[in-house]
């Protein structure tokens, strides 16, 4: 049974082990905030950008039905400002639970929680904080959009908790990753047509797929202290997985785009979106020729890389929507 250490070496206070170097949390927030910062891992904005991009692709997909608005550029910005603070919620929750397995890896060992430079109820404190000042923004949304934040916090507080019972915990990320695709639509519109599921579909077999990458990183770790996933679970079928992984998101985002476009924009918008999609799946294809799932820095580099599939989809359902 795994027992993790009693006490943790200390990480230098200027940096984490799996934060990007030269990061403008180490270079330029004031000392005292750093350790929080970390915590919300606004030293690695990634993660926010995935949380992000599902909120975008509905904005965007769902003006095709019915044109952009001006409450469009305010749910635009504000849930760019809401996925920060939620990512940033949800990874302090996620370092809570997880501090003793964190202290037993040596790529985690040096953050905030493990490493003593914040205490749990330190911890729980900046959550509720910025918790809070996410429900700030999400009440400026009609009711079903408040709804559907609400109900989103179970998947939130459930995730950290899925590596524990299930080989899928990537599935329990897609989940709540994603539900800004729902949420968004329903934001824009009052409603959650059969398009808004396709496209959260979509984004849970993106997250699958991007997140068993980054899973590989900690496989060798994950095996000691028991901690599952899908990159363990796939083993050396992991390509093919991902292979599939990568199908399935485009095939949903396309019939979520040939669901939503033709009947309110015509052919040629969809056919512009449709290459939108195409283009997404072009770039995780590009990521997967030069990955390597044994090394590390392989595996970083492509799941970072995806931001930029994520965002390929964006401009060409915007401008279908204009045309």
């Amino acid at each position: 049974m795994f027992e993790p250490p009693r006490t943790p070496e200390a990480a230098p206070l200027d940096a984490v082990a799996d934060a990007p170097r030269g990061n403008w949390v180490d270079s330029w927030a004031p000392a005292p905030t750093r350790p929080y910062l970390r915590l919300s891992r606004a030293d690695r904005p990634i993660g926010t950008w995935l949380l992000y991009i599902p909120c975008l692709w509905a904005v965007v997909l769902a003006a095709n039905i019915d044109g952009f608005r001006l409450l469009d550029l305010w749910l635009v910005l504000s849930c760019g400002a809401g996925a920060f603070l939620m990512r940033g919620a949800g990874c302090t929750w996620n370092d809570i639970t997880d501090r003793d397995f964190d202290a037993a890896v040596a790529r985690t060992k040096s953050r905030p929680i493990p490493s003593g430079q914040v205490s749990v109820s330190q911890a729980l404190a900046w959550m509720v904080a910025q918790a809070l000042a996410a429900a700030l923004i999400l009440f400026s949304y009609n009711w079903l959009a408040v709804g559907l934040g609400v109900a989103s916090l179970a998947l939130v507080a459930v995730y950290p908790f899925a590596k524990r019972f299930t080989w899928w915990p990537q599935v329990f990320l897609g989940l709540a990753f994603n539900w800004g695709a729902v949420l968004l639509w329903a934001a824009h519109s009052g409603t959650v047509p059969v398009a808004a599921v396709l496209l959260y579909a979509s984004g849970i077999a993106w997250t699958l797929y991007y997140d068993t990458i980054y899973a590989h990183q900690d496989k060798e770790d994950d095996a000691l202290i028991g901690v599952k996933s899908t990159a363990r679970l796939f083993g050396k079928r992991s390509g093919a997985w991902l292979a599939g992984f990568l199908a399935l998101a485009v095939l949903l985002m396309a019939a979520a785009v040939i669901v939503a476009i033709p009947a309110a924009r015509g052919v040629w918008p969809m056919l512009l979106g449709l290459a939108g999609v195409w283009g997404f799946g072009l770039h995780m294809a590009w990521q997967m020729r030069g990955l390597d799932l044994d090394d590390p820095a392989s595996c970083i580099v492509a799941f970072r890389a995806n931001r930029d599939a994520g965002l390929i989809p964006v401009p060409f359902l915007a401008v279908a929507a204009l045309v």
